[in-house]
């Protein structure tokens, strides 16, 4: 198994499943996770597979789950809480299933298409309502429009409603178009109807418009179209309106009923999906990603098998094997499918497993590129200096503790649904990363303490350890105090009494050079854990070349890199730790800035004659070569030696030892690979192994004859 630090060993292995038992041992296969299946036939066309309809038929039935999924949603109908996960259905379930998607989506569309149909009737029926309430016309102008009607002129009614932002500019177009010809009423309705486009409600006007001629009548009616008026017949008695306005009642009435019950059952057929939705769901996600894999397999006719190649764990190969057994005896196949462990020296995919607490380390770490196989995986160490670093930055116990807070709430709360199906974004990021946010909070107010800062304030724990009374005595007189800035002499007896027990004196936050103080302290610390992180860095990645026995990368690249960074950035955490240890209160005023001394070391200058130990001349000159000296061999070692072992040191055959064969199967190669070599009745697979085994004997006789 090797390193726990490593991922774990993998193995290529050769399935050979029975065309019977296929779909069972690979859904066994599924529900463990156990191997990551790879594609036998790159080139062989999408619409060549052999299980294309069965994947459209899963994608039908993820569509037909999309859609009760929205009406459910929309009808505001609770979901069922699902934890369990079930296991990938039979083929003669899946047919029941697909047979159930199907009535149930065409039961749903007939019925919502009949609730819409009687919702604009009942709408139509209001508009009418709505406007046979408009006030009848008054005895006078009925009178005018006989004594017109006996002069010769034809008199007409238009009667409808309108929108209320269309009935200024309605008016006037009747006015311009008609010269006057038409008299227009109209009275806003007091109820606000919906509009049958958008759905909202709105405000709309009855109006009645009475024209002379049948010339005249059409253009008012061409008028109404245009601007989308509904027009209904006018009665002319007041008997007739009354009769159309209680048959409109009775009609209202009776929709309301019929469209309740419609919405009652409509809402019991979603209710009922909704109990097995997630069931479904989970289940045809399984099929499809089932059929995926079958299409991945090479069909072998005279075997009557299917033939897949897979990366597993070496210590998962008797789990696998159980599961391919469990799938046969599902499925009742009398040739049960069997599994067999193909040497090869390609490089295995990486698997690292991970937990709760892990998984959101290890996607920082593959954030940036997943490490090969057998490296150390650096996630382990990450889960340490990733939210101390931060710390380091974030350095407030207050906000530490209230982020801490906040994540320790969704660790105790993880099992909550709504937190485990949230589709917000940021919360679904918090919620991922909540064991990060809980280590970040915890460090913080570890830091924070070391600071002394709480919401940017100094905490008073330990009182101070400086005294201002013995200044008094000493140094300061009564004339002192109306100095804005008076300083304490750590010299004098009794001003200072020593280390603060933990973090930093709350005097500092009362001094005039708090800033200065501060950052110069963490300025300090910060370029001693960044160069001890970085130097564990480095040793990590010497231990990776040691593993894979990369002896160059060790002499090329380990060894240069650590001496730079030794030479240059370590010598610079020697001279703060060295100032710290050799310099007190006393003869703190002589001492040398480490600032200068490193510009000095780069400047070649030895002007000052203010150092922090003799011969720190010589030291710097030694150390700085030494960093000099390793740039070009970090630029051009490893390259010029790979050259001279491609080029000219061909007769060395020791220096294979270190390789080990680059994954094959890259984007590029599959998409240059033909198709001729890939038939109903074989695969590639052979012929892989069999290029492998020449290559490898080749490798042999090379290797004797040097």
């Amino acid at each position: 198994m090797g390193s726990p630090f490593r991922s774990e060993t993998m193995c290529l292995a050769q399935l050979f499943l029975q065309a019977g038992s296929a779909y069972e041992c690979l859904s066994a296969l599924g529900e463990r996770g156990l191997a990551q299946f790879r594609d036998l036939n790159p080139s062989t066309s999408v619409f060549q597979r052999k299980y294309v309809s069965e994947v459209k038929k899963c994608e039908e039935m993820e569509r037909i789950l999309g859609y009760l999924l929205q009406e459910i949603k929309r009808a505001e109908i609770p979901l069922p809480e699902g934890h369990a996960s079930p296991s990938a259905p039979p083929l003669k379930q899946m047919l029941e299933i697909q047979e159930q998607l199907q009535k149930l989506e065409v039961e749903l569309r007939e019925v919502t298409k009949n609730k819409e149909k009687l919702r604009r009737n009942l709408l139509e029926i209001k508009w009418q309502l709505n406007y046979e309430e408009f006030p009848a016309l008054e005895s006078e102008t009925l009178a005018d429009y006989s004594c017109m009607h006996r002069l010769g002129a034809k008199l007409g009614f238009v009667s409808g409603l309108v929108h209320r932002a269309k009935i200024e500019a309605f008016e006037k177009m009747l006015w311009r178009v008609c010269k006057g010809y038409t008299i227009v009423s109209y009275s806003e309705v007091d109820e606000c109807l919906e509009d049958p486009d958008t759905g909202e409600p709105t405000k709309w006007f009855v109006f009645l418009i009475s024209y002379w001629g049948e010339q005249i009548g059409q253009k008012v009616k061409k008028i109404c179209d245009c601007y989308h008026c509904h027009m209904y017949p006018y009665p002319s008695t007041l008997e007739e309106r009354r009769t159309v306005m209680e048959g409109l009642q009775i009609r209202i009435q009776d929709l309301h009923i019929v469209l309740h019950k419609t919405e009652d059952y409509l809402r019991q057929v979603l209710c009922k999906a909704s109990e097995s939705i997630y069931t479904w769901d989970v289940q045809v996600k399984k099929m499809k990603a089932i059929y995926h894999v079958l299409n991945l397999c090479s069909f072998d006719v005279t075997n009557k098998c299917l033939i897949a190649e897979v990366w597993c764990p070496v210590s998962d190969l008797p789990n696998m094997r159980q599961a391919l057994e469990e799938g046969s005896r599902e499925s009742g196949a009398s040739v049960p499918s069997f599994m067999n462990t193909i040497p090869t020296r390609e490089t295995p995919p990486t698997l690292i497993r991970t937990n709760k607490f892990t998984s959101g380390f290890q996607n920082i770490v593959d954030a940036y590129g997943i490490g090969s196989y057998q490296e150390i995986n650096p996630a382990v160490f990450t889960t340490v200096t990733f939210p101390f670093l931060f710390a380091v930055m974030f350095g407030d116990c207050g906000h530490g503790f209230l982020m801490a807070l906040f994540a320790l709430c969704m660790v105790l709360f993880e099992k909550h649904p709504k937190l485990q199906k949230s589709q917000d974004e940021i919360m679904k990021m918090f919620f991922e990363g909540r064991y990060i946010i809980l280590l970040m909070g915890v460090f913080s107010v570890y830091t924070g303490l070391i600071y002394n800062d709480c919401f940017s304030k100094s905490l008073i724990i330990f009182g101070s350890r400086w005294n201002v009374t013995p200044m008094f005595e000493a140094e300061w007189r009564d004339e002192d105090l109306n100095n804005q800035y008076l300083t304490l002499n750590p010299n004098v007896t009794g001003v200072f009494g020593g280390a603060y027990p933990f973090g930093i004196d709350p005097i500092w936050n009362l001094a005039g050079n708090r800033l200065t103080f501060l950052n110069s302290f963490k300025m300090k610390m910060s370029i001693i854990i960044g160069v001890l992180h970085m130097v564990f860095g480095i040793i990590l990645a010497g231990f990776n070349h040691w593993h894979f026995r990369k002896t160059y990368n060790i002499y090329f690249v380990f060894i240069p890199q650590l001496l730079f960074i030794a030479s240059v950035f370590g010598y610079l955490v020697f001279m703060i730790v060295y100032k710290w240890l050799t310099f007190n209160v006393k003869n703190s005023r002589t001492a040398p800035s480490i600032l200068i001394l490193f510009i000095d070391m780069f400047m070649f200058s030895g002007k000052t004659d203010n150092f922090l130990f003799p011969g720190q001349i010589v030291v710097q000159r030694i150390l700085l070569m030494v960093a000099v000296l390793s740039i070009p061999v970090l630029l051009f070692g490893k390259p010029l030696y790979l050259y001279w072992l491609n080029n000219g040191g061909r007769g060395i055959g020791a220096y294979r030892k270190g390789y080990r064969l680059v994954r094959k199967e890259s984007d590029e190669e599959i998409a240059l690979l033909t198709t001729h070599d890939v038939e109903e009745g074989s695969s590639s697979l052979d012929t892989r192994h069999k290029e492998e085994n020449k290559e490898e004997s080749y490798q042999k006789c090379s290797g004797q004859w040097s």
